[in-house]
Formats: C-alpha cells, sequence, structure tokens
C-alpha cells in the first residue's frame, strides 16, 4: 500500500517514523511506498494554540491533496499534538485517514495497563489523549503541565533535546509513575529525542511506535482499508 505522510511537524518526528517505518517494513520482507510531504508546524501551533480545527484541517486537505496525486491510498498525520483536528480533517480529506490515537487504548488494554502517564501538548494532556482511552486511566502532571507543553514545543520546534531538557522529562515520568502510572506514554512524538531508548527506571511507551506497527500492517497487506480495524477512519 502507498502510504501519504504529513510531515514537518516537527522534523524528528518525521525522521523517526520514516526510519522506523523503512526498517519494519524491510524486516517484514515488503518494500515500502511512501510519500511526505511538509506540514508548516508554526501554522500548527497558531491553530492548535487559538483551538482553531477548521483552518488546520483545511490546511491538511490541501496536502492530503498532493498526497492522492502522488498516488498515495491513505493518509498520516507524524503528530499527536496534531491529531487536534482529526475529525475535521476525515471530513475533508480526498484520502481514508489513519489515526494514531485510535489504536492506542486497545494497545494499553493488551499490554495489561490499567493507568498510563502521558506527556505531550497541553492539548493532548489535558484531553487525555482526546478523551479516546475508555479502558485504561489516564494521568497527567499537575503542577508542572503547562510547562511540560512548553518545553515539548521548544524541542519539537528545534528537533534537538539538551541534557537538562531530558533530565526533566523522565523526572516528570518518575513523577506519573509514583502517582500510579504503571507506564508513561511519549504522547508527542518528537519525545523519541528525550527518552531515545534509554533505560530509565520504569516502563515507557512511545505511541509513534503503535502507529508505525499499524502502517507496516497496511503497507506489507496484513491489514487492508476495507477492514473495520483500530486506527482506521
Amino acid at each position: 500500500m502507498h502510504i501519504g505522510m504529513i510531515g514537518g511537524i516537527g522534523p524528528a518526528s518525521t525522521v523517526a517514523y520514516y526510519q522506523r517505518l523503512s526498517a519494519a517494513v524491510r524486516d517484514a520482507g515488503g518494500a515500502l511506498d511512501l510519500t511526505i510531504v511538509n506540514a508548516d508546524v508554526n501554522e500548527l501551533l497558531r491553530n492548535n494554540e487559538a483551538g482553531d480545527k477548521n483552518a488546520q484541517a483545511i490546511a491538511y486537505a490541501k496536502l492530503i491533496d498532493r498526497l492522492t496525486a502522488a498516488g498515495a491510498e491513505c493518509a498520516v498525520i507524524t503528530s499527536l499534538g496534531g491529531h487536534f483536528c482529526f475529525d475535521e480533517t476525515v471530513s475533508l480529506s480526498s484520502l481514508p485517514m489513519i489515526s494514531a490515537v485510535t489504536p492506542l487504548d486497545a494497545y494499553f488494554a493488551a499490554q495489561g495497563f490499567k493507568a498510563v502517564g502521558l506527556m505531550g501538548t497541553k492539548v493532548v494532556m489535558n484531553t487525555r489523549l482526546y478523551g479516546q482511552l475508555a479502558q485504561t486511566k489516564a494521568l497527567v502532571p499537575t503542577d508542572t503541565l503547562d510547562l511540560v507543553g512548553e518545553i515539548y514545543i521548544e524541542i519539537a520546534l528545534s528537533s534537538e533535546c539538551s541534557d537538562t531538557q531530558r533530565a526533566f522529562f523522565i523526572e516528570e515520568g518518575r513523577k506519573l509513575i509514583d502517582q500510579g502510572a504503571e507506564a508513561i506514554v511519549l504522547a508527542g512524538t518528537d519525545l523519541n529525542l528525550a527518552f531515545d531508548g534509554r533505560d530509565v527506571g520504569y516502563n515507557v511507551i512511545d505511541a509513534l511506535d503503535v502507529h508505525v506497527t499499524l502502517l507496516t500492517d497496511l503497507a506489507v497487506g496484513r491489514a487492508h482499508l476495507n477492514e473495520h480495524k483500530a486506527g482506521l477512519s
């Protein structure tokens, strides 16, 4: 399947998607058919902060039309924060949309987690992943929620994570574990810059990997758009 990817939001997460999806498809014995278009991260941030879902959906729809013209058969947004207008985008999209949020609830439940801690954008944390967690309790930072969101945006824009920023996120995750989370969910795709596969002393789930697994299944024909599987919209 030819996958269309909306990248650039931010650049580091786009690179991570490309690297992991390429490796997973290769390991599955397939050949990746992929087209990437670049979204304006500053436009996304403005619309996200303003809560202007329609404006961002229109911006996405124009990019998806380019993916359609390139022969893509589905479209993917490479940012959980960028999913704040997912439903609005689906209604305008010329391609089926593959959500990065929808598969997460079932994944957490399958892993046996009853409570997870979330870190990402303010909207992702405040809405507990857009209210899509039905089987798992979501914990978020309390006194530091705004700061977590602000520092996350800093690393997303710069595509870099300093040692100080890394230590901050690891400690915030530890606080959520102390509050009862059984795992910390990197609910911001650029947080891989902070954790980067490190052993931090607690369970870490990179939401990007859950999405990549679904995309790999589609890419190699283990899943199909006409099947009613979690994550297909």
